[in-house]
């Protein structure tokens, strides 16, 4: 650690009001080293100090921090002199990494197309990537539908021209009074007024996109209109596509979200003799997005019964699934794809989080072929997307979780088994605290009963502000060195996120710490959990 020079001594730059907020919550400690589910503090003497770590980097570490083979790789690559900076040249290793991810989805998601790849570098880019190619689809597939009406209007000239009727039914009916046609019109006038009409209707058919209630897809501009939080979402809804988020869980939820978005224009058909009114779909949905296990919203995991809804819902409008694995993919939940379990096959698939191995900062998206558009390569890039030093390391990563015949994730479901066998347990001993545990592997979330009416006012007032998960992580942190954090939208909640070398000691230890934690709560005691001195 650098001295600091007197004239910058105690100033604060690097997000001061965050650090003045960590701190009031007792949060505001600097790690100075990691390994597996620890990470090394300093105490007041200098001294390292040990604290369990249970954020695991928001389910980015998956092998734990720091994991020694990826660590060893790392500096093999450095002492290489692999290139970061190689722009616009070939890469294999890319397209290596591409492949293998690929066969896992062939294997778990029972997938016969292939699936393209494009890098990023983080989870919220690979969701922004979906975004961006979905919707660039979704143009296309508009502009073909006006060549396809314009052609449908050359072929009724034709047809009329030799003889051909125009008939008056309900659709014919319904243009000419949206159209405001009299009794009838020539085919002319129709196919003006068909024209005016499909004007006005695509200028208005703004896209959209749909998610379910208690979505996090990101904080950047795009993927922030897909997060459910109006707290992070409202001051920079006029920056980008609108979403919809949808009651999923309502038999008719999806069924009615797609209708509700469901636009049409007017074509023309000529066959046997006549020349007739039709209607075609509009694409306007861009995409629907959706976590297999919704992480922010406190780490709910979506059924079977929920997932189908959803993909016959889009399925009638030729809706791309885009299937958010940022949090809960790379072998998490005991399966590389949390969606596999379900049943769920997305049209897009995102990864980021732990791909990168705890070390490198990597993402994907990967995408269906059958709705890949090449073009998108020539519309979109990233100066550090595909580097061979990440893109590397995110190979090994793979290759580590597949070994032994995918050991890694076998263990994520025993370890989550076992950690979640204990919050069971406390669960069954203050049921007047837990109000329940949910989650799937090693992607788990302990939740509180509301305390907004608390007979102890600074517990109260924490709850009401969204602020007491944070105040309880403060209470573990101080008394019990155990780094937990509350989910971002939903702070009674705290997440669990371990690696798979969590030990059975480990799970002991949180266990006597959180026994402590739900005893002050049961008690009460606002006084316990108000951070007094920093820990250590």
């Amino acid at each position: 650690m650098s001295p600091e020079a007197p004239e910058t001594a105690g100033r604060e730059l690097a997000e001061a009001y965050l650090g003045g907020l960590l701190a009031s919550l007792g949060l505001g400690v600097e790690y100075v080293r990691a390994e597996k589910d620890t990470l090394f503090r300093r105490d007041a003497e200098g001294r390292e100090k040990a604290v369990l770590d249970l954020v695991g980097g928001y389910g980015s570490t998956i092998l734990g921090h720091n994991a020694p083979e990826l660590v060893a790789y790392a500096k093999e690559l450095l002492d290489r002199g692999v290139p970061v900076h190689a722009q616009f040249s070939r890469h294999p290793y890319a397209n290596d990494l591409a492949l293998r991810i690929d066969a896992i989805v062939k294997r778990e998601l029972g997938a016969t197309e292939e699936y393209a790849a494009i890098f990023a570098n983080s989870g919220a880019e690979a969701v922004e990537i979906a975004m961006k190619h979905a919707e660039l689809d979704r143009g296309m597939k508009a502009a073909a539908l006006a060549a396809e009406i314009d052609a449908s209007v050359d072929r009724a000239r034709a047809a009329a021209a030799g003889g051909a009727a125009l008939l008056a039914d309900e659709t014919h009916r319904r243009l000419a009074a949206e159209a405001g046609l009299p009794d009838g019109a020539p085919l002319d006038a129709v196919i003006d007024g068909l024209r005016r009409i499909n004007a006005e209707r695509t200028a208005t058919a703004a896209p959209v996109f749909l998610a379910p209630e208690g979505s996090f897809h990101g904080k950047l501009v795009g993927s922030v209109q897909l997060t459910h939080n109006a707290g992070f979402r409202t001051p920079f809804g006029a920056l980008a596509a609108q979403c919809r988020f949808v009651p999923v869980h309502e038999p008719d939820g999806p069924a009615k979200a797609v209708e509700a978005e469901r636009r049409t224009l007017f074509a023309l058909a000529s066959d046997a003799g006549t020349v007739r009114v039709v209607e075609r779909d509009l694409p306007v949905i861009a995409a629907f997005l959706l976590e297999p296990v919704q992480g922010e919203a406190g780490i709910r995991p979506f059924d079977r019964e929920t997932v189908r809804r959803v993909q016959d819902a889009c399925a009638t409008v030729d809706c791309p699934v885009v299937v958010d694995e940022v949090q809960s993919g790379m072998g998490r939940t005991g399966t590389f794809f949390a969606a596999a379990p379900l049943g769920l096959r997305g049209d897009y698939i995102t990864l980021a989080k732990s791909l990168g191995g705890g070390l490198a900062k990597t993402a994907l998206t990967l995408i269906r072929s059958s709705r890949y558009r090449e073009e998108f390569e020539l519309v979109h890039s990233s100066t550090f997307a595909k580097d061979a030093f990440s893109t590397l390391i995110a190979t090994r990563t793979v290759d580590l979780l597949e070994a032994d015949g995918g050991a890694a994730y076998r263990k994520a479901a025993e370890r989550g088994a076992r950690l979640q066998e204990m919050l069971r347990g406390l669960l069954d001993d203050f049921p007047d605290v837990v109000e329940e545990v949910r989650g799937r592997g090693l992607m788990i979330g302990l939740a509180f009963r509301d305390q907004s009416g608390s007979a102890s006012a600074p517990i109260a007032e924490q709850a009401r502000a969204g602020l007491l998960g944070y105040a309880l992580s403060g209470y573990l942190l101080r008394v019990h060195d155990l780094r937990v954090l509350p989910t971002a939208s939903a702070t009674d909640t705290l997440r669990l996120e371990p690696s798979v070398h969590i030990t059975d000691a480990e799970i002991d230890r949180l266990e006597a710490g959180l026994r402590d934690l739900l005893a002050v709560l049961r008690a009460q005691d606002g006084a316990a959990l108000a951070p007094g001195t920093a820990a250590g």
